[in-house]
């Protein structure tokens, strides 16, 4: 059921602007003018515009319906940031003298231009129809979104926000507004939505300045649209170079409002689309470093990596004992723990290869340990496959690894129909061929590895070993579990 409508001197009263004899006293004056109870008070000295203006966005905030002729053209024009109270006076001298209508003369003296009038008057319009019908004007409290997004309006301007509320909630989305930009940003977190509407020009922190905190804050993947009335291209260059997504009009429709939005939100949902896709090969840490910096190089470079190969030993054996479907299950099981000891360290796995696989560390992006993330990640594991065997019935399964550093050409390799990001060199084929010789349970890693990792000092030196494509025998250590404990005081878990 509607909620009854109150007459606009009832509702000064209960602000306190008032008192009852003085509403009775601009009710008998405007018997004799015509003027509005509101312009009555004001004529008496009752009232300042002002306050006039702070009760009909009260009215509207409370969600309440007032009786009202059409608000003055003025007074809407400055709730909506569009004019100035001096700017205003001006115009309504002009007025008086002349008779032409408000609208006109301020288009005319370029105070405000067609759009953002022709806005007021609809804005105006409506809420006179809203007081003629009886109809509460929105509430404060948003129904559940129909289209499941969620949009955070700020703009220090009640009416503004009440406008674009009103609009979106029609469209069906859930709105949340806010007058106060900090207080926005304190409630992202909690509200999370879906995105962010601003106006450009408030008080305290602009609208700039608040997309360039959402941005480098943790809310840094949500949208942002900047709403203002100034339409000066350095104005919208302002707002886009603080990292808005879009820049909209103030006068623009609600329709075409929407549909900005279901387009920004499609863009940025195939975004987060390719960035769960890039962090199954990689971890979350790489792929926020990569959409943050940009300065990652996929066509090819010279890259300092340390390569890990990791096989699950006598495994093509023991498969042929097993119905298929066991075997598939094991596999995916014993690859999604190795896999994961890959990502959790801020590895990048490069591929599977059958029953094991092949991961880099330093490539797309780069640490200053990455040789010690590596084998760490290593006796990760082993350690989940240890795990693994002892919660679990059947077959015991063993892991060999091998570790090796040095310089590789990393990049998309493949043709124009599929490629794939990896590297290649001769450190990834010593890094492959150490992990052949590696025994069950054993970690082997080559020289250099040892060297970037020498002030931990825990490896065991190995006889070296002759491998293929190598005319001279590379030197071979051992992982020992001194350099487990050394890993473990440095907080490996």
């Amino acid at each position: 059921m509607s909620a009854p409508t109150k007459p606009f001197g009832e509702l000064l009263v209960e602000l306190g602007f008032v008192t009852d004899y003085q509403v009775q006293e601009a009710l008998a004056l405007q018997s004799l003018t015509g003027n509005r109870v509101g312009e009555a008070l004001m004529s008496l000295g009752y009232i300042t515009r002002n306050q006039l203006q702070r009760a009909l966005s009260m009215a509207l905030g409370k969600g309440q319906s007032v009786a009202l002729d059409k608000p003055p053209l003025g007074e809407v024009l400055i709730g909506l940031k569009y004019l100035e109270q001096d700017k205003l006076d001006g115009a309504l001298d002009q007025q008086r003298k002349d008779g032409r209508r408000l609208g006109e003369i301020l288009v005319e003296k370029n105070i405000c231009t067609y759009q953002q009038v022709y806005e007021a008057l609809t804005l105006q319009q409506r809420m006179a129809a809203d007081s003629a019908q009886s109809e509460p004007a929105p509430s404060i409290e948003t129904p559940a979104p129909q289209n499941g997004i969620r949009v955070m309006v700020v703009d220090d301007s009640l009416l503004a926000c009440n406008l674009v509320r009103e609009g979106l909630t029609q469209q069906g989305f859930e709105v949340s507004t806010f007058q106060d930009p900090f207080s926005a940003l304190e409630q992202v977190d909690q509200l999370k939505p879906s995105i962010v509407l601003t106006d450009l020009d408030m008080p305290g922190i602009d609208g700039a300045e608040l997309c360039r905190r959402l941005k480098d804050g943790p809310a840094s993947s949500t949208p942002v649209i900047i709403l203002t009335a100034n339409d000066a291209d350095t104005q919208r260059v302002q707002g886009l170079r603080a990292g808005a997504d879009d820049y909209v009009r103030k006068g623009t429709s609600m329709d075409e409002l929407a549909a900005r939005i279901e387009s920004i939100l499609r863009r940025t949902q195939e975004t987060e689309r390719m960035r769960r896709l890039f962090a199954r090969y990689t971890s979350d840490a790489v792929v926020e470093e990569i959409l943050r910096t940009g300065g990652v190089v996929l066509s090819g470079e010279k890259r300092d990596v340390t390569v890990v190969f990791a096989d699950i030993r006598n495994f093509t054996a023991l498969a042929e004992t097993l119905p298929p479907e066991q075997v598939m299950a094991m596999l995916n099981e014993v690859l999604g723990r190795l896999a994961d000891a890959v990502l959790s360290w801020g590895g990048t796995l490069d591929k599977f290869l059958g029953d094991g696989l092949m991961a880099v560390f330093g490539a797309p992006v780069a640490h200053e340990d990455d040789a010690q993330r590596a084998v760490q990640a290593a006796l990760q594991m082993l350690e989940s496959v240890r795990t693994r065997n002892a919660e679990q019935q059947g077959p015991t399964l063993e892991v060999g690894i091998g570790v090796n550093s040095g310089i590789v050409v990393a990049g998309s390799l493949g043709s124009a129909r599929h490629t794939e990001y990896t590297c290649i060199g001769d450190t990834v084929n010593v890094a492959a061929r150490l992990c052949a010789l590696a025994g069950p349970g054993e970690i082997l890693v080559g020289q250099n590895t040892a060297e970037k990792l020498s002030p931990i000092e825990r490896f065991e030196a190995l006889p070296p070993v002759k491998l293929k494509g190598k005319a001279q025998p590379v030197p071979l250590f051992r992982v020992t579990p001194e350099l487990d404990a050394a890993l473990r005081q440095l907080g490996r878990f």
